[in-house]
């Protein structure tokens, strides 16, 4: 069917909806989800499938999770491409400061092609990447009552989720429990970095003061960009998975999953 845009992350698309009463023919919201290459010094370096919207924050945080910057400091310029053969401005190109070091402008030149279902494809072992970032040594402490109120408020937070349903969201909270930071994506692992990227170009990191939640499942992905970041509080409405407990448990992080229906299950962080 033809699709109209809405906004940049919503369509409206003819749908026929089946019940056992009949058909119906109407107009329905879904996610849009556009491709976005990033690049470095006008050479593409990722493409990522994701949510149109703060886009800038998509690219900091990416580069800043994957061990390319580590600062705002790092970033002469980022902005998306003027180009007429994109004029989705599907690109952003990110110009690095002279002072990035050699050894990790290198880290860029490996082409990393993720999509919105794995954002770690060919990462490697959890012992090289605590090389890069070591296990952390404090967390903020979280009272569990405020724990458990936190996806109701995260949820509330879910404007385009409202319209769709077919949206991923991250959010920063601090300790109390308020919300400082929402975003959405069709991608967990975007939507994370899209709420780190926030923070580097506010001149935040690393953000070890505050807890992130995820609407979805805790991979490994979502714990490794966490660590980078220095998060020390990470939790998740769903299940985690096998290598993000391993990677919370090694590297000194509390990981809460199934934080839902008035419960949550804690994996590491127990001392």
């Amino acid at each position: 069917m033809t699709k109209k845009a809405v906004n940049g992350s919503t369509h409206t698309v003819q749908i026929t909806r089946v019940t056992r009463e009949g058909r119906e023919f109407r107009e329905d919201r879904v996610a849009q989800e556009e491709p976005l290459e990033i690049r470095i010094d006008g050479r593409p370096v990722a493409i990522t499938m994701r949510t149109p919207g703060h886009d800038l924050e998509l690219a900091a945080g990416f580069l800043y999770t994957e061990g390319v910057i580590d600062g705002v400091d790092d970033i002469r310029a980022l902005a998306h491409v003027d180009d007429p053969a994109d004029p989705q401005g599907n690109t952003v190109d990110t110009v690095l400061s002279g002072g990035v070091p050699a050894a990790r402008r290198s880290k860029a030149d490996r082409a990393l092609f993720a999509s919105s279902s794995c954002g770690v494809c060919g990462k490697a072992s959890i012992d090289r990447l605590l090389v890069g970032a070591p296990p952390l040594s404090n967390r903020i402490k979280v009272d569990p009552d405020i724990m458990l109120d936190l996806p109701n408020r995260l949820r509330q937070a879910q404007s385009v989720f409202d319209q769709t349903g077919g949206l991923h969201a991250a959010a920063l909270f601090d300790p109390t429990g308020e919300i400082e930071v929402t975003r959405e994506d069709i991608g967990r692992h975007n939507a994370v970095d899209k709420v780190i990227g926030w923070r580097l170009r506010e001149d935040r990191v690393p953000i070890d003061d505050r807890i992130l939640l995820v609407s979805g499942r805790a991979g490994f992905e979502i714990i490794q960009k966490a660590l980078v970041a220095r998060i020390g509080v990470v939790a998740a409405v769903g299940a985690p998975s096998s290598m993000a407990v391993q990677l919370a448990e090694q590297s000194g992080m509390t990981l809460v999953g199934f934080l839902r229906d008035g419960r949550y299950n804690q994996y590491g962080g127990h001392q």
